[in-house]
């Protein structure tokens, strides 16, 4: 007999629990839904005052947790790297597969359903509390704000399984995952509605057998596949490989004299799922709003202007990217080495140009076949230097170790209220832009995305003295 489900998931639980609760404290962490909540109460009640459509409103919401889900949902990518013992001075429990009498699928489903619940909490709650304001000034009854807390969990759920059917398809062939990846992409694309109608969402304004089977039997059935798929090698892996750090280095050549940008690189490319991630996530990103535009015709007077569009949510996408790329760093590894982190920071971001901005814009580029060059341009222009921005921004708020700080209140604070500073008017001139003059209204998201850049480069320059002051200091 195995070890019971329920011990895995309460020993996980504590697990991320006392993680976070070391790094930030108790009170901080425990804040974190509250804030979540006021956000998305203070959105809701922005565009409810602007007396905007409620079903736009909730089907953005509905999107934000999908694709959430579908970040959360990497967490097979995780796995791999923690059964590996990957992650640096982090041992998660997932690596207990290799030295205790448990299997690993097992562990996994444990995982996988902690994160599901762990975020439902910290994430799908306070977004479906910060719901109420629109039932408050009566574009929705009441009854919608728990009925969204279950239909926004069904859609992080299928996001989260979705992804780790994709991740379990990839360990075995990457060739069949990106099939798979491009029927799923083409399903929405061509029967969208038909897509949508058997997801939690369509529980919103219509409850069908249809959907209901759906919204339960999906989830299942792509996570159960997924881990099936899930390829796992309980064999010790060999302990010499290539030189690819030497050869890395040579051909960077004055740009890496101290091989920082080297490692960064080899860290994403050694980790699961190796360059392909950051194709496959912004991937995943400009497929769903590729759908959503595609749709939004029939929902809204005003369709936004694609190629800013993509290229808003593109950049502030890369955060994935410099996440990746300082997965396995953090400020006091690099104070034992003559290094210092101002050279770190630099390497950072130009392995953030090499692999983001590539990447950014050729979908940028795919998103002018699909809806037209004229679009495009715009996006093209604004994306690099939204991108800076989202770099600087995070260098600055979150240092070295993104993926952890960003659950820090504060931190997280002030990364939202950067990126909303910037990625909002965008996101309204994106709507207004049909409305005005393609030279005027073009110029000034380009005036946007600069200032924006600027900002990013000032809060980068600042972001390594910063960081090497609380490393020196030993403070958080």
């Amino acid at each position: 007999m195995g070890v019971p489900y329920r011990y895995l998931f309460d020993r996980m639980v504590r697990e991320e629990w006392r993680l976070h609760t070391e790094l930030f404290g108790g009170k901080r962490f425990a804040s974190f839904p509250l804030f979540v909540a006021l956000v998305a109460a203070g959105t809701a009640t922005f565009f409810a005052l602007g007396n905007a459509d409620a079903d736009t409103l909730l089907g953005g919401l509905h999107l934000v947790v999908a694709l959430l889900g579908l970040q959360v949902g990497t967490v097979g990518l995780v796995g791999r790297d923690a059964l590996e013992d990957l992650l640096g001075d982090t041992t998660l429990l997932l690596y207990a597969a290799r030295t205790l009498p448990v299997s690993f699928r097992r562990l996994m489903v444990a995982f996988v359903f902690k994160d599901v619940l762990y975020y439902a909490v910290l994430f799908i709650l306070p977004l479906a509390v910060g719901v109420a304001p629109l039932a408050y000034f009566g574009l929705v009854p009441w009854t919608t704000v728990p009925l969204v807390f279950v239909t926004a969990g069904g859609m992080f759920t299928l996001g989260v399984a979705l992804s780790l059917f994709l991740v379990g398809v990839y360990t075995r062939s990457r060739l069949a995952a990106l099939a798979v990846t491009a029927v799923v992409v083409a399903g929405l694309v061509l029967r969208g509605a038909a897509v949508v109608s058997v997801t939690p969402y369509q529980l919103v304004s219509r409850v069908t057998p249809a959907a209901v089977l759906g919204s339960l039997l999906l989830p299942v059935a792509f996570t159960a596949a997924g881990i099936a798929l899930f390829e796992f090698d309980r064999r010790t892996p060999a302990r010499t490989a290539r030189d690819r750090f030497r050869f890395l280095h040579a051909r960077l050549g004055g740009l890496d004299r101290q091989g920082a940008l080297s490692k960064s690189l080899l860290d994403v490319a050694r980790s699961s799922g190796g360059l392909w991630k950051v194709v496959f996530s912004q991937g995943l990103v400009f497929g769903v709003l590729a759908v959503l535009l595609a749709y939004l015709p029939d929902v809204v007077p005003v369709r936004p202007q694609p190629g800013l569009t993509v290229a808003t949510i593109l950049a502030l996408g890369t955060f994935t990217t410099y996440n990746w790329l300082c997965q396995f760093d953090d400020e006091q590894f690099y104070l034992r080495y003559p290094v210092s982190l101002p050279t770190v920071f630099r390497a950072k971001l130009v392995g953030f140009g090499l692999l983001a901005l590539p990447v950014g814009l050729a979908y940028l580029v795919l998103g002018g076949v699909v809806f037209g060059y004229d679009t495009a341009l715009v996006g093209l222009a604004v994306f690099p230097p939204l991108a800076m921005c989202v770099f600087g921004v995070t260098a600055y708020a979150a240092g070295l170790e993104p993926t952890e700080l960003l659950f820090d209140t504060p931190t997280f604070a002030l990364f939202t209220l950067a990126m909303m500073a910037v990625l909002m008017p965008l996101v309204i001139l994106a709507i207004a832009y049909p409305l005005y003059p393609a030279w005027q209204a073009g110029g000034v998201a380009v005036t946007i995305g600069l200032l924006a850049g600027l900002v990013g480069v000032g809060l980068y320059t600042r972001a390594a003295p910063r960081w090497e002051r609380k490393a020196l200091s030993g403070t958080d």
